[in-house]
């Protein structure tokens, strides 16, 4: 595409270095064309990086500044990226394939988390502990050092934002790899910590294949925390090379998330929930609405309601669609695209209704039909597996126990969601739905203020929120004890 870069290079130590594993070719989802080629870190790499981070930890470049200073610093990168938000937009939507107007709200939602995080810089605060006379005892929090953060492709400019604000909010150096899908959006995040005034080796950023930067990265030593967001056995593979180490970690391993319809539900409403909730981003969110879970009185008429809102979406290049509204881009990758038309196959073999889309489509490019599934039963693939892409599969239930035993009965605990206009039952339902976050009557409600992660194969350890920075922070206690 005319105005990207043909070569893109990896960030360490404040400087633009080749790969010692030679290159990667992006391609474009949306037409299928190579997009440009990217420096791909091997292990070697990796150590630097991690090393640049650990100079700067054990300098104090971070740690020694007065929080408000290390705050304005975070601060500083939002607004770099909304500076140029019309440059890295483009860019996310060719590698990625959403629609522009999605990528713009992508990098928005990136600059929220370092405005929000860099305010927070002030509030990570210890506590004094009584002890009786004679003593004087406090707690302080205390960054781990290097924290290793590896990034999803679904939202490679945000997913970035969420743990490297966080992370030097409170003192860490930070060594991130990129997607090997879509790594090239996050140079800005590189460029924005140089402007931003961070010292060289403050912020790293590399691309590297998974088998090799990303597990040298999980089991280097000198790693004190590492966060990732991805599938469950990737998650697993990171989490046992972390605990040779002793090395904490944050993971957000996506989900199979239900929304429960009860029979009083605004439907009308609710339509929009679908919209948003399966469709965005073609469905590849790993907190989007995968399941509905309705009422039987209401089950006839909500799956023509949402097939009519699959069938209302205009897909295609994410290039051409600026303007937010019904439109959806290309999956990230034929390899996605046709793992999630397998996966419709397959439901269809076991019982499932095909209502609507399910097919790829007759135009260049990683774009498959928004779907809707109908008679879907609890024991089938579809209602257990994650397809990660623009598939919603609709349940039935009869009682209000038989809609939470369906919503609970995945390895999975995200976020779950409760239309209804009796409180009572909402309530009920968020305490008792086995999920990090529930909805009520508006999915994706909330924002980056508000804690997210998830129960059982979805991970531990929270991002967003207040909740996120003790994730970034170790307690110390000091006890003293006094003359006199």
């Amino acid at each position: 595409m005319a105005g990207i870069a043909p070569y893109w290079r990896n960030y360490v130590d404040g400087h633009w270095t080749d790969g010692g594993a030679g290159r990667l070719t992006v391609t474009d989802p949306g037409s299928g064309a190579a997009l440009a080629e990217h420096a791909l870190a091997d292990a070697a790499d990796v150590d630097r990086a991690v090393q640049a981070a650990r100079r700067v930890h054990l300098s104090g470049a971070l740690t020694d500044l007065r929080p408000v200073e290390r705050g304005r610093m975070v601060q500083a990168m939002g607004r770099y990226l909304l500076d140029h938000i019309d440059e890295i937009a483009p860019v996310l939507t060719s590698e990625q394939g959403k629609p522009l107007w999605e990528a713009r709200r992508e990098v928005q939602g990136a600059a929220r988390y370092f405005e929000y995080y860099g305010n927070q810089a002030e509030t990570v605060e210890g506590r004094s502990i009584p002890l009786g006379a004679g003593y004087f005892d406090f707690t302080m929090h205390e960054p781990y050092g290097v924290s290793a953060q590896i990034i999803p492709w679904n939202y490679p400019v945000e997913m970035t934002a969420r743990s490297l604000s966080a992370g030097l909010t409170t003192g860490n150096a930070c060594v991130v790899k990129t997607p090997e899908l879509t790594p090239l959006s996050n140079a800005w995040l590189a460029r924005a910590a140089e402007a931003a005034g961070l010292p060289a080796g403050a912020v790293n950023i590399l691309c590297g294949l998974g088998h090799e930067a990303g597990a040298a990265l999980a089991a280097h030593p000198d790693v004190n925390q590492i966060v990732f967001t991805g599938s469950v056995p990737t998650g697993i593979a990171i989490a046992t090379a972390a605990a040779q180490n002793v090395v904490p970690c944050v993971l957000e391993l996506g989900g199979k998330s239900a929304a429960i319809v009860h029979d009083d539900a605004d439907l009308d409403a609710f339509m929009n929930d679908v919209r948003w909730g399966i469709y965005f981003n073609a469905g590849q969110v790993c907190s989007a609405m995968s399941r509905v879970i309705v009422h039987e009185s209401l089950h006839d008429d909500l799956v023509e309601r949402v097939a009519g809102v699959a069938q209302t979406m205009s897909v295609g290049p994410g290039i051409e669609r600026r303007e937010a509204g019904m439109n959806m881009g290309a999956m990230v990758s034929d390899k996605q695209r046709d793992r999630a038309e397998s996966m419709v196959a397959h439901a269809a073999g076991q019982g499932a209704r095909l209502v609507t889309g399910g097919h790829r489509m007759n135009i260049p490019g990683a774009f498959l039909e928004p779907t809707v599934l109908a008679d879907v039963t609890p024991k089938m693939a579809i209602a257990n597996k994650e397809v990660f892409g623009p598939v919603l599969s609709v349940m039935r239930f009869e009682t209000e126990d038989e809609a939470i035993a369906i919503a609970n009965g995945t390895p999975y605990g995200l976020v779950g969601g409760v239309f209804t206009r009796d409180l009572d039952r909402a309530t009920r339902a968020a305490r008792r739905l086995r999920a990090g976050q529930v909805f009520v009557n508006e999915w994706f409600a909330g924002g980056v203020e508000t804690p997210f992660g998830g129960y059982g194969k979805s991970g531990y350890g929270r991002e967003k929120g207040r909740e996120a920075l003790w994730n970034y922070v170790q307690t110390k206690n000091v006890a003293i004890r006094l003359k006199g």
